[in-house]
Formats: C-alpha cells, structure tokens, sequence
C-alpha cells in the first residue's frame, strides 16, 4: 500500500522546492563521491594533509544531502538518489581515472566545490520567495560549502 504525504506548500511552489532539492541531492551525493575518489587516489608530498581535509567534505556533503532528502520527504516530494540519477543530473565534472598529483587532486575538488556552490546560490534564490524553510537549508549548505572551497583554494597557493 502507497501512501502519499501532502505538503503544505502550494503546488506551484512545492514544483520550485522540489526541483531545487533533487537538484542539490545528486550534487551533493555526486561531490561526495568525487571527494572519495581523490581521497583514495591522491598522491604527493601533501597527501595526509588533503587526504584527511577531502573526509571533511564527504561528511558534509552526506550529512546535507541526507538533510535535504528528508526536506524533500517532509515536503513529500519522493528524493531520488539512485546512481543513474545522480550519473545522469549531476553539476560535478568526473574525476579523471588514476592517481591524483596533489597539486591536481586540489584543483578538482576546487572546481568540483564551485560547480555545487553555483547551482546551491541559483537554488537557494528561486525556493527563498516560496519556502523560508528551504532557503534556509541552501544558505547553509552554500556557506559550509564555501569554506571548504576557500580551504581547498589556500592549498594551491605558494
């Protein structure tokens, strides 16, 4: 037996919050699987340090798209996180095949970081007219997001 939750939100809004959502879910899964695969295959004389930094942001990108699953789910939106999914809607670039170079380990979570905080900023102005709730899940997000994306830039600096 099925059963549907009915959201609070008009339908018009609930179609904007519901796109931003799954939006932000596949980002959010695909960056933390992205991050993974460097964490594994990095390489070089800052390997530990980045190594353990790329952990940081595969817990923050599980913790808020677990966070915005459940949004979606209160909302009742069903969210779809199934890997085709989140092969075939993703904003985060593949990583290339092989072991990371440091040095290119940190341009491509940089790069990786900036596609997801683009689409979070686009996200979180269309659903702030319609749902205060939501909006307040991307400005979080965005601002968690960012840090590591400063974080990531000061390595590559010297």
């Amino acid at each position: 037996m099925t059963y549907a939750v009915k959201s609070t939100l008009p339908d018009e809004d609930l179609k904007i919050v519901g796109e931003a959502l799954q939006g932000s879910l596949v980002d959010l899964i695909d960056l933390s699987l992205v991050a993974k695969q460097i964490h594994w295959t990095i390489v070089g004389p800052r390997f530990r340090s980045i190594h353990l930094q790329l952990d940081e942001v595969v817990d923050t990108a599980r913790n808020y798209s677990d966070t915005v699953a459940e949004r979606a789910s209160a909302l009742g939106i069903p969210p779809d996180g199934r890997a085709a999914t989140v092969s075939n809607s993703s904003a985060v670039s593949t990583v290339k095949e092989g072991w990371q170079p440091d040095t290119d380990a940190v341009q491509t979570i940089v790069s990786a970081l900036a596609a997801v905080i683009a689409k979070a900023r686009e996200r979180m102005k269309a659903v702030g007219p319609v749902d205060p709730v939501t909006e307040d899940i991307f400005i979080q997000l965005t601002g968690d997001l960012e840090k590591e994306h400063w974080m990531f830039q000061a390595e590559n600096q010297g």
